[in-house]
């Protein structure tokens, strides 16, 4: 503290750039055993892009109307399919799981529609497909 109390500056942009370095090496955190905003963002980021698939109205109606019941290995594989058309870049996927198909919005993760094997088989808007 002796340092700052010292050192005279014009602005706070100053004594900002001075003690926080910005835009030549990464920023110091005190050592007080709790994370940084900027770790707390970056977690919270991560654990919402884990987050499990939601189901659209229109999609949970499809999957009640035609007694489509998902076990937990099936969302499993639904969830996993989706991670990987997100790697890939994929927007709206189809992603297949053993005898239905399901649209995912990749981006909002969710799921917009379901078809099973009775239904006709057109799939318009995707950009790509996963077979999980």
């Amino acid at each position: 503290m002796n340092q700052i109390s010292k050192t005279n500056f014009s602005s706070i942009e100053q004594m900002t750039g001075q003690f926080l370095k910005t835009g030549s090496a990464a920023v110091k955190q005190p050592q007080t055993g709790r994370a940084s905003f900027h770790e707390m963002l970056l977690e919270q980021q991560s654990l919402a892009k884990q987050e499990s698939l939601k189901f659209s109205k229109h999609a949970n109606e499809r999957l009640a109307s035609r007694n489509i019941d998902l076990s937990q290995a099936q969302l499993n594989r639904l969830e996993t399919g989706a991670k990987k058309a997100g790697e890939k870049g994929i927007q709206e996927s189809l992603v297949m799981i053993d005898d239905i198909a399901f649209i995912v919005n990749i981006k909002n993760n969710t799921v917009i529609t379901a078809v099973n094997d009775s239904d006709e088989k057109i799939f318009t808007n995707i950009d790509g497909a996963v077979i999980a």
